[in-house]
Formats: C-alpha cells, structure tokens, sequence
C-alpha cells in the first residue's frame, strides 16, 4: 500500500495527500471534460511547431525538402540582409509608436471623458468612439482608401483644393503611395481605430480614484487642470506602465493594419516581418518555405525575449509576471 505524502498548507498545517494515481481516479469527471480542450490546444498550436525544423532545409514546392544546415539564415543577414532588416527595422518602430501615441491618444480621451459631467452626452461619446474598433481593418482600410484617394472622388484631396492649399496645377497627393505620408496616416487610422477601446482601462481606473482627494484638492483651492495634473494623472501612473509592459510583448504581431493599407510603393516605410514573410511564400513564383520558416522562427525568437523583457519589467513594477 502506497504511503501518503505529507504537505505543508499556506497555514502552516501539515496534511497526507493521497497518492497521484488516486486523485487522478477520483477527479477522472475532470479530466474527461479537459480532454477536448487539450487535445485542441496541441494539435492546433503544439503540432504545427514541429514544423520549425523546415527552417533548416531548402524546401520548395517542387521536389524533396533538403537539408541545408544555417543556410536560410545566412541568406537572411547575407543576399537578403536589406530587405530583411528594413522590415524588422520597420516592425518595431510602426508597433512601437503606434503603443506609444494609441495610449496618449486614450489616456487623453478618458481624462476628457471623466470630466464630462452630462452622463448621457459621456455615455453617447464613449459608444462613438467605441464603434471604429469593431470595423474590421478590410472595412478600415476601404474607407480611408476613398478618402485619400487622388482622384476626383478622394475627398481629402479636394477639401484641400477647395481651401486652396493645392492649385490648380498642382498634382492630388497620393497619400498611401508617397512614403512621407504612408506612415502619418497609418498612425492617424490607428488613433482613429484603437484609441476609443483603449479608453476602457483608463476609465476603470478613473473610476476608482477615492472622490476625497478631490475634494482636499478643492478646499486647497486646485483648479480643474491642476487636479488633473496631481489627482488623475499620478493615479493613472501605474495602470500606463502596467499597459505599455503588457503590450511590449506583441510589437512583434503587426500584419493585418499593415498589409490592407501598403502596397510595393511604400515598401521602405511600410513592409513589416509579417508581410516580408507573407511576400516571401505567396508572392513569388517558386517559393523557399524554408527560408520563409527561417524568417518566422526568427521573429519567434526575438518575440520571446520581449516577452522574458515584459515578464521582468512586470515583476519590477507590478510586484508579479504576466507569465
């Protein structure tokens, strides 16, 4: 007969747990139930991952995979290094600045928001700028499309020869063509797209500022913008540091807002890891999967150490890890 083992409680209490085999037996209804979902799990995100080992072969889709050794990667920092880097380059500072003015822009709006003291016209203007997030970036990317366009319907461009900014012999501007305007504009989409949901945290937190620091801050004589200042901008401190950490960890996940809104004009400003990847499987003619695997691996990896980044920083700040 097996021995139970004694563990020590959170109290301080010693108990015998029951041996492994036993619990397993009497939670056996649980683990049914579980087996669905792990089973789902590993064959849609563990199975997949044996893949990686393609980005050690030279596989096209004519002919037997080959083994190639470092070679892919090689080619990543050697005959492909330009291209190559100019999409990571490009990655961390669009996914970057976009966290960086996509939460100003939010904490500003709910700083705003809970100074409004009609509570309809607040709750009205928080549904409307809520909205633009659930408009997927297909739909986004056709509205700005037609708004920018440089044809006589763009109405950006007409708006602007009307209050007589462009002449008559000057030329519409193509503002999702010309690489000085590529990157403004995606950041003002962005702004326009994520700042209203990225308002629900701020305002949660604003929610529970104790009412009394108000009040003392009255009775000093505070004005509105100096409580902001001292009472809501330092009780949002930490929730904008726990924001920016958590987000940190996917600068690396930027494809979709990117490969609607760029096209091979703007490839020096616009083109990210992802739609370098994407480039690389589907828009040639006789694609390297193993260079492509490579190129993903790569990502992963450089990933995972922003995320190990954001697990310490959390630590530091939060007192725990995000993992």
């Amino acid at each position: 007969m097996s021995k139970k083992k004694a563990v020590m409680t959170s109290g301080g209490v010693e108990v015998r747990q029951k041996p492994l085999k036993l619990r397993i037996w009497n939670n056996r209804g649980y683990y049914l139930m579980f087996l669905p979902v792990a089973l789902f799990v590993i064959i849609l995100y563990y199975w997949p991952m044996l893949g990686v080992r393609y980005a050690f072969y030279d596989y096209k889709p004519i002919g037997q995979p080959t083994f190639v050794g470092w070679a892919n990667f090689e080619k990543m920092f050697g005959a492909n290094k330009q291209a190559f880097l100019t999409s990571f380059f490009n990655t961390l500072e669009l996914s970057i600045v976009r966290l960086l003015i996509t939460n100003l822009s939010a904490i500003i709006v709910s700083i705003f928001l809970n100074e409004m003291g009609n509570l309809f016209a607040k709750k009205t203007l928080q549904t409307i700028i809520y909205l633009p997030h659930f408009m997927s970036w297909a739909v986004v990317a056709s509205i700005f499309s037609l708004f920018l366009s440089p044809s006589s319907t763009g109405m950006v461009n007409g708006l602007l020869r009307d209050l007589g900014i462009l002449g008559e012999a000057d030329k519409n501007i193509y503002f999702l063509a010309e690489s000085s305007w590529w990157r403004p504009i995606f950041y003002l989409i962005n702004i326009w797209k994520e700042t209203g949901w990225g308002t629900i945290i701020f305002l949660a937190t604003l929610s529970g500022i104790n009412p009394e620091l108000y009040e003392a801050a009255d009775i000093d004589g505070a004005t509105r913008m100096q409580k902001i200042f001292y009472v809501t901008l330092p009780a949002l401190g930490n929730t904008i540091i726990t924001v920016l950490i958590l987000n940190l960890a996917k600068v690396l996940n930027m494809f979709e807002p990117v490969f609607v809104l760029y096209n091979n004009a703007v490839y020096d400003v616009a083109d990210v890891i992802s739609t370098y990847t994407y480039r690389q499987t589907f828009a040639i003619a006789l694609p390297n999967y193993g260079y492509s695997t490579a190129v993903g691996l790569f990502r992963s990896l450089v990933a995972c150490v922003l995320m190990l980044l954001s697990n310490w920083a959390s630590k530091k700040v939060r007192g725990r890890g995000i993992i």
